[in-house]
């Protein structure tokens, strides 16, 4: 609700806005830009996917998710 109307027109924009976020019991919100280039079309086969030790969520389990480490 923090950034209802106003014009998302750049990136400090939208950091600012987020970072002004707060529950109203309190908690914060921390954000910054990540400006790191990273890879596209990394593929991972379905082996090394069944590896990984995921928990999804109760809510929105395709969006929300927790990786592990598997221990290897």
């Amino acid at each position: 609700m923090n950034w209802k109307r106003e014009p998302l027109v750049s990136y400090e924009t939208i950091i600012k806005l987020i970072s002004g976020t707060k529950t109203k019991t309190g908690l914060t919100v921390a954000s910054r830009l990540d400006e790191n280039e990273y890879n596209k079309g990394v593929k991972f086969s379905d082996e090394d996917m069944a590896k990984l030790r995921i928990e999804y969520h109760s809510l929105h389990p395709k969006w929300n998710y927790s990786i592990f480490p598997n221990g290897d």
